[in-house]
């Protein structure tokens, strides 16, 4: 059965045992998500950057790079995809200080099939949302860098909900010159009114 939302989905599996590889490849697929075999972290980390990699699973012991330290290096690299480690029972304490890192989650083996799947889905959707929301901040900070620190001035009287006449004695300038401010405010950040503008920045000034 197909997931929804799953189309061009990849999911990167770094595992040095070639049957986990395979069987993890096989059961995602019969999700309809899309799945690449690395036997190392560090044949991993050499393909970088993987544009289309939406989640990756990560053993914890392998040889040569462990995971821990892949997941260091992904990071350093500014890689922000979310990582599942899987991992045995020893290693516990290993994986929840990956969490502690940033790590989505970690999964004990032998793991369930839909388990591990339900995660990744969860993991991907958790990290579409975050990009989504970072995407808006970095929109309302291009808008905000464009206002004069004299328009930025009026957009946080507005905000504090001031009337124009109380703006322009606030600021000791005409109300004609507040209207012309407010306008360019409204203007470059996107929004008709004050209210769209305060329901925008979420309560920042």
């Amino acid at each position: 059965m197909r997931d929804p939302g799953t189309d061009g989905v990849m999911i990167d599996i770094v595992d040095d045992e070639e049957t986990i590889r395979d069987a993890l490849s096989f059961l995602l697929a019969s999700r309809g998500l899309g799945a690449r075999g690395w036997a190392s972290g560090e044949e991993f980390l050499a393909a970088q950057p993987l544009e289309d990699g939406a989640c990756v699973i990560l053993d914890v012991r392998m040889g040569g790079l462990s995971g821990p330290e892949v997941f260091e290096r992904l990071r350093a690299m500014g890689r922000l995809v979310p990582v599942i480690f899987l991992t045995g029972h020893a290693d516990v304490p290993v994986a929840v200080q990956t969490l502690k890192a940033g790590a989505f989650d970690f999964v004990e083996k032998p793991f369930n099939d839909n388990q591990i799947v339900d995660l990744a889905l969860r993991a991907i959707e958790a990290h579409r949302l975050a990009e989504a929301s970072a995407a808006v901040r970095r929109d309302l900070a291009a808008r905000r860098a464009t206002l004069s620190a004299r328009e930025d001035e009026v957009m946080r009287a507005m905000l504090s909900g001031a009337l124009n006449k109380q703006i322009a004695d606030q600021l000791g300038i005409a109300i004609r010159t507040v209207e012309v401010h407010r306008g360019r405010v409204l203007a470059k950040m996107g929004v008709r009114n004050a209210i769209e503008l305060a329901a925008m920045l979420g309560g920042e000034s």
